[in-house]
């Protein structure tokens, strides 16, 4: 009698099967335990195309992705040649006295990356962050962005490899760490699953710089970020999706903050045809503070979702969720910000905003805050708008001698500025604001039907 082995949601991912089953025994023990972890936990889950019961994907459809059948592992350059440190450079935010690593198709480039020798506590590649740090792997890893609470987790999980492990010693100021991760398009489709890792230690301080870009051809940036924010401790992080217009993004990160800590992050999308921001924090410590600002410029048929969530757990703590979009053509955004305040987190201070500015009548967006308070002493609020740039602030400027093209562009960059000069980092700063002034739309502000021109 033969026996048939039971059918498992992977079975529908040939390439993902061969690919795992390629990869098996290639690890360390510790990396071999997580990817069996995320294999099973993947087996179960597969990808989440469910269009019904499936509230966190409600307004994204993640079958495009799991339709095409991407590559992995290494492959031969095809005669192109290797990018160079000067590649990553002209790619994104740089600066000589930052520490930066570059990530390529999901190896780590040694030659392209500027790590000081007196950069204790940082290593490029999972396997020397677990040698170097036992309790980065035992208590972060893996567990604040566990793979079977999400496919996409669950994969990262399976593939796991190269990624950037940061663990700053107590009291320590690790600086700027600037991690770029460069998609050549050589071999695409081809599906790289980064992963960064941080730990910093009680009244320790850090500030972390996530770019991920790439050509304009069709690959899957699979990326998973987990961060402990230690008692007291300050972490200040930026994540810029400047993806391919052809390129497929999914990022999930998970924060877990301590007393007293504060963590605050700025997330800039401006790119990938289909990409999705999952954000999760949960305030553990009394009197942590959370601040989560982004800014979404989108074009063409691109789609970009940001799902944001924050769970404050202990009493004391203070979120502010504030995101704004720019639409233009026949793009679409979500925006789904849930704020939990649990029954014994009492004198909570939350409030979260989303602002979108239409550019186009094709434009559209889906905008779903909410707010789950099981405490009856906080203090929490939220709100959500969108439409076009008031016709009577465009007729005041026009009345001033300016044409319907500087209008808009004046109008468009004062709308997105409130997000850009949260940017603390002041070289960064100043980076955001030049690539945003040159990505603004040539084509004049959309006006609400019979208004003026």
């Amino acid at each position: 009698m033969t026996t048939i082995a039971p059918r498992s949601v992977a079975d529908d991912f040939p390439n993902y099967v061969e690919a795992y089953a390629a990869q098996v025994g290639s690890a360390v023990p510790a990396i071999q335990q997580l990817r069996e972890r995320g294999w099973e936990a993947f087996n179960r889950l597969g990808l989440p195309t469910a269009r019904r019961g499936n509230e966190p994907w409600k307004y994204t459809n993640a079958g495009p992705i799991a339709r095409v059948s991407f590559a992995h592992g290494d492959h031969a350059s095809g005669g192109e040649a290797e990018p160079t440190q000067a590649d990553a450079r002209a790619a994104a935010p740089w600066q000589s006295d930052w520490r930066n690593l570059v990530i390529v198709d999901g190896a780590f480039a040694p030659s392209l990356s500027t790590v000081n020798g007196d950069s204790p506590g940082i290593a490029a590649g999972l396997a020397d962050a677990l040698l170097a740090n036992l309790e980065l792997g035992s208590t972060v890893l893996g567990s604040l962005a566990p793979p079977d609470e999400d496919g996409f987790a669950a994969l990262n999980t399976a593939f796991a490899g190269d990624g950037v492990g940061v663990s700053v010693p107590p009291g320590a100021d690790a600086g700027v760490i600037n991690v770029v991760y460069l998609t050549t398009g050589r071999g695409q489709p081809r599906a790289t699953h980064p992963r960064l890792v941080i730990s910093a230690a009680p009244n320790s301080r850090v500030t972390v710089i996530e770019t991920f870009v790439g050509p304009d051809v069709r690959y899957l940036t699979n990326a998973v970020m987990e961060t402990s924010v230690g008692e007291g401790a300050r972490v200040e992080h930026y994540r810029l999706l400047l993806e391919g217009q052809e390129a497929y993004h999914v990022g999930v990160s998970r924060v877990l903050q301590q007393k007293d800590s504060a963590f605050s992050s700025v997330a800039i999308a401006h790119g990938a045809e289909l990409g999705r921001n999952d954000f999760g924090v949960t305030l553990a410590g009394t009197g942590a503070e959370c601040t989560l600002n982004g800014l979404y410029l989108t074009n063409g048929t691109q789609h970009i979702d940001n799902y944001i969530n924050i769970d404050h757990a202990e009493p004391y703590g203070t979120s502010r969720l504030f995101y704004k979009g720019i639409l233009d053509g026949h793009s679409r955004a979500v925006f789904g910000g849930n704020v939990t305040v649990r029954k014994h987190a009492q004198k909570t201070d939350a409030q979260q905003t989303d602002k979108n500015l239409l550019l186009s009548e094709e434009a559209e967006v889906d905008s779903k805050p909410s707010l789950l308070i099981y405490a009856d002493d906080v203090k929490c609020g939220h709100g959500a708008t969108a439409g076009h740039i008031d016709e009577d602030t465009v007729f005041y400027m026009r009345s001033r001698g300016l044409d319907l093209a500087t209008t808009s562009r004046i109008l468009i960059h004062a709308f997105a500025s409130e997000i850009i000069d949260t940017v603390a980092l002041e070289p960064l700063r100043e980076y955001l604001d030049e690539r945003f002034r040159n990505a603004i739309p040539s084509a004049s502000i959309a006006l609400p039907i019979g208004g003026r021109s």
